[in-house]
């Protein structure tokens, strides 16, 4: 993991993503999040060496990852499997602002936010 990583992200103590995944462990703390809101809000907060630097590194390992996810149903994955599949939805998340707009938010967006809507359930 690069030197630019905040403290923040460090590996935690008990294993969060398959044993096959290990190297990505220190971003789980950080980049393991159930929401798009909360991923939106965190890249939002986090500044670009640190999206950059969690970017190229997970990446990396992206095309991997969703060969590995392929082998579970979606609707009942292992929660290591889960955490992996919610890495990868921050890893989206996060090339939009590194890939895309070189800044955290869209530069053309001025002071507008972006927040998930969604209809209650029947």
């Amino acid at each position: 993991m690069s030197a630019t990583v905040s403290a923040e992200a460090q590996a935690p103590t008990e294993a969060m993503l398959p044993p096959e995944f290990a190297d990505l462990e220190p971003w789980t703390t950080v980049w393991i999040l159930p929401t798009l809101e909360d991923r939106l809000q965190k890249r939002l907060a986090t500044p670009m060496d640190e999206l950059q630097a969690f970017r190229d590194e997970v990446y990396e390992r992206a095309e991997e990852a969703m060969n590995y996810l392929d082998k579970f149903d979606a609707e009942d994955l292992p929660e290591t499997a889960r955490n992996l599949m919610q890495l990868l939805f921050s890893l989206s998340c996060v090339s939009v602002a590194t890939d895309v707009f070189a800044h955290q938010r869209d530069p053309a967006s001025g002071a507008t936010w972006i927040f998930e809507v969604s209809e209650p359930g029947d």
